[in-house]
């Protein structure tokens, strides 16, 4: 069955970094594109980065541009997002997702306070 399994949030103060990884199991990741989502407490969740398949393309929502990037690695079948001069407003629980579909991660939570 499909596993997505994201790790590598916590707590980091304002400027600080952070990477997060995605473990994708149960099909063929290299064919599908990828994303991270963010959703902070009484918001809705928001796509933050987007990387097509064979990482063609990337794209940012525009409060993280600039700051975060995006990448995968097909041999591992993990997504990365590196996360930089982290502010408060990037405390969120972060989602990975497999293309447009409904398979998630369980989430991630980032925290970034003083």
């Amino acid at each position: 069955q499909v596993q997505l399994v994201e790790s590598g949030g916590g707590l980091v103060q304002p400027g600080g970094s952070l990477r997060l990884s995605c473990a994708a199991s149960g099909f063929t990741f290299k064919n599908w594109a990828m994303s991270w989502y963010r959703q902070a407490p009484g918001k809705e969740r928001e796509l933050v980065a987007f990387i097509s398949w064979q990482a063609r393309t990337t794209n940012y929502a525009d409060s993280v541009k600039g700051r975060f990037t995006i990448s995968r690695d097909d041999v591992k079948n993990t997504v990365y997002l590196q996360m930089n001069s982290l502010k408060p407003e990037d405390t969120a629980v972060y989602y990975c997702r497999a293309g447009g579909s409904n398979y998630w991660g369980q989430g991630t939570q980032v925290t970034v306070s003083s």
